[in-house]
C-alpha cells in the first residue's frame, strides 16, 4: 500500500468518528455539521471516476450503517462524487496549472477551492435533507436546514482544509 492510500484510510476513519460525534450536534434544531464529505472533496483529481464513485458510495454506506439511515448518505455521496469532476472543471481552467493533483487551498487557491467546496457541500446538503424530508410539507424548514447546515459545514471544512494545508497560499 502506498503512503497516499494509508493517509486516505486514516482520514476516512478520523472523519467517520468525527461525523458520528457531529451527528449528535444540531444547532437550533436546523443546522447539523457534515464533515465526512471532506474525504470526497480531497480525492485526487486524476483518480478514475469509477474509483471516486466506489469510495464515495462506501463512505456513505459506512456512515449509513453506523447512523441507521437506510442508504441516504450513500446516495447523496455517490451523486456528489458523480458531479465532482464537472464542478472542479467549472472552477479550474486547466488541470495542468495545478502543482498537486489534490484539490486543496494550496493547489487551487483560496477562492477557487472555496467555490468548489461550497458548491459540492451545498449539493450534498440539498440531497441529504431532500431525501430525509421526502415531502414538501415543511418546505421552509427543509430550506432552513439546507442553508444552515451548508454554511456550518462549509466553515468547518474550510477550517479543516486550512489546518491540513502545509503552505499558506497568498492569492485569493
Amino acid at each position: 500500500m502506498t503512503k497516499t492510500v494509508i493517509q486516505f484510510i486514516a482520514l476516512f476513519l478520523l472523519l467517520l468518528v468525527l461525523q458520528l460525534v457531529c451527528n449528535k450536534i444540531v444547532l437550533f434544531n436546523v443546522a447539523m455539521p457534515i464533515v465526512f464529505i471532506y474525504l470526497i472533496l480531497r480525492l485526487p483529481v486524476n483518480l478514475h471516476s469509477g474509483w471516486v464513485l466506489t469510495v464515495a458510495f462506501f463512505a456513505g454506506l459506512t456512515l449509513d450503517i453506523f447512523d441507521n439511515t437506510p442508504g441516504m448518505n450513500a446516495l447523496a455521496c455517490t451523486i456528489m462524487a458523480a458531479i465532482r469532476r464537472p464542478v472542479f472543471n467549472m472552477f479550474v481552467s486547466r488541470e495542468n496549472d495545478m502543482n498537486v493533483p489534490l484539490p486543496s487551498i494550496e493547489s487551487m487557491g483560496v477562492g477557487d477551492y472555496f467555490k468548489y467546496m461550497a458548491t459540492l457541500v451545498t449539493v450534498y446538503c440539498t440531497l441529504i435533507f431532500a431525501i430525509q424530508a421526502f415531502t414538501l410539507h415543511n418546505f421552509l424548514l427543509t430550506l432552513a436546514r439546507i442553508a444552515s447546515s451548508s454554511v456550518l459545514s462549509i466553515l468547518i471544512i474550510f477550517g479543516l482544509e486550512s489546518l491540513v494545508s502545509t503552505r499558506r497560499e497568498k492569492r485569493l
